[in-house]
């Protein structure tokens, strides 16, 4: 059973031999080399002149004979790759495409594997440029399967792999977000790790650093597909990279940059974002220089933008208690409003602030008229004007007169119900708690007065109200 076994064994590897053999056949010495020289000649020829029905019949024929031609060379394999690429291209038929993709494939790992028999042979015999030669190959084929072929992923992962295994430092650029958008789509599935993401990515961003510092042909290429590498990974680089990821994504536009505390802010930020530890002795530097910035980077920001926003600046003004400040702030925004409805507000806004918090209450009633006027039928200055009533009604002399400017403080509020549907309600309010504080009917019989006689109000208000009584 063991000889049956071994004899089994020997016979597999020699068909195995000769199959590899047969792949790898060259033309030199054969009965057909005539035959296969005639064949590529006329294909290659056909193949110029974009004659590719007579290239594909020729091709078919070198092929058959010769796959490795003349053994200095892969052209049968990968000018038969470009013609079945051309046949992939022109079917919809799903069974053709399904039978070309098959070949195109078939036909890279031929050539790959005739280069590791060293059934090709190269000008140089260095082990470098064999590796270099097959790691370009698996690059080709995985771009190949990725971008035309739509190949399943793992199958195409594998041809990427191998590319870096062979070719290292020189695989070509072109790989790079074929195997990113990969690594993207397998990790967010759950079939690839994030081990073997971060190691992908390192490994690419190695490539990408050494050719964009000594491939002085090709360093703008590469530089673009790093650039678009990092774009494609941008959804998952959160989940998969640790905090010196981002200090060396970012940290070299700060170095660049250290004068600019709006790079300064931004690389702080991102860095913040991706969950650094605060106490990361990078982050606190950042951190302190962007302190030292930041007040003086506000201020200078907040005085430009105020000085195209003085309402900002009257706002601020107020906020921090600068009452004549915030007026002078708003008086300006109105010279430069062509609006009449913000000019109204802006004058609100002073005749609050006049009323309010500098008790100047003519002046602040003058103003809320003026905004008044403005804006028709607007009820919110005349409900200022009730409040200044209401408020200083107590120091309008005796009680009879004190309660006058109560209810001119009612016919304030009134009015501007009257207008303004909008303050409706907030002055009905007003007025049933101003209620119980009208005037005495048997005080105004003892004065002589009755019910709708126009009386005169004291003090600075100088109104004349109809006289009417609590219930």
């Amino acid at each position: 059973m063991r000889a049956y076994f071994n004899l089994f064994l020997i016979i597999s590897l020699v068909l195995g031999y000769a199959d590899a053999n047969a792949q790898c056949q060259n033309w030199v010495g054969s009965k057909t080399q005539s035959d296969a020289e005639n064949a590529h000649s006329i294909y290659r020829q056909a193949m110029k002149m974009n004659d590719f029905e007579i290239a594909f019949e020729n091709w078919q024929v070198a092929y058959k004979l010769a796959p490795a031609a003349d053994g200095k060379r892969d052209y049968h394999f990968m000018d038969g790759v470009e013609l079945y690429k051309l046949k992939f291209a022109a079917t919809t038929d799903e069974k053709k495409k399904q039978e070309y993709s098959d070949m195109i494939v078939r036909l890279y790992d031929e050539a790959i594997a005739c280069y590791k028999s060293n059934a090709i042979a190269l000008k140089s015999n260095s082990p470098q440029a064999l590796n270099d030669k097959i790691g370009y190959l698996y690059g080709r084929k995985a771009y190949d399967m990725f971008y035309v072929l739509n190949t399943p992923y793992l199958y195409t992962r594998e041809a990427l792999d191998n590319c870096i295994k062979y070719a290292g430092n020189n695989a070509e650029y072109i790989i790079f977000d074929p195997y990113a958008r990969i690594m993207v789509w397998e990790y967010q599935n759950k079939e690839m790790s994030k081990e073997k993401a971060v190691e992908v990515y390192k490994q690419l961003n190695d490539i990408a650093e050494y050719n964009i510092a000594n491939n002085e042909t090709y360093s703008e290429g590469y530089q673009q597909a790093k650039a678009a590498m990092d774009w494609a990974i941008r959804d998952i680089e959160k989940e998969i990279f640790d905090c010196e990821f981002f200090k060396d994504k970012y940290l070299p536009e700060y170095e660049e940059n250290k004068d600019d505390p709006e790079v300064l802010q931004r690389v702080l930020a991102l860095l913040k974002e991706q969950n650094c530890d605060p106490n990361d002795p990078v982050v606190k530097m950042l951190d302190a220089e962007w302190k030292a910035h930041a007040a003086e980077y506000n201020a200078k920001v907040r005085a430009e933008y105020e000085a195209n926003n003085p309402a900002a600046a009257a706002k601020r003004a107020y906020d921090e208690g600068k009452f004549s400040e915030a007026i002078s702030k708003y008086r300006t925004a109105i010279q430069e409003e062509t609006d009449n409805d913000k000019k109204a507000g802006y004058l609100f806004a002073i005749a609050s602030i006049e009323f309010r918090k500098l008790n100047l209450y003519s002046q602040a009633r003058s103003t809320a008229l003026s905004a008044a006027k403005l804006k028709p039928n607007w009820g919110r200055p005349y409900m200022l004007i009730g409040d200044m009533y209401g408020k200083t009604a107590r120091s309008c002399g005796d009680a009879w007169n004190q309660r006058l400017a109560i209810l001119a403080a009612m016919d304030k509020y009134s009015y501007a119900k009257s207008l303004d549907a909008g303050v409706a309600e907030e002055a009905n309010e007003r007025l049933s708690a101003y209620y119980g504080s009208m005037p005495d009917k048997s005080e105004a019989f003892m004065r002589g007065l009755n019910e709708g006689s126009s009386v005169s109000v004291g003090c600075w208000i100088g109104e004349t109200v109809r006289l009417r009584f609590k219930s």
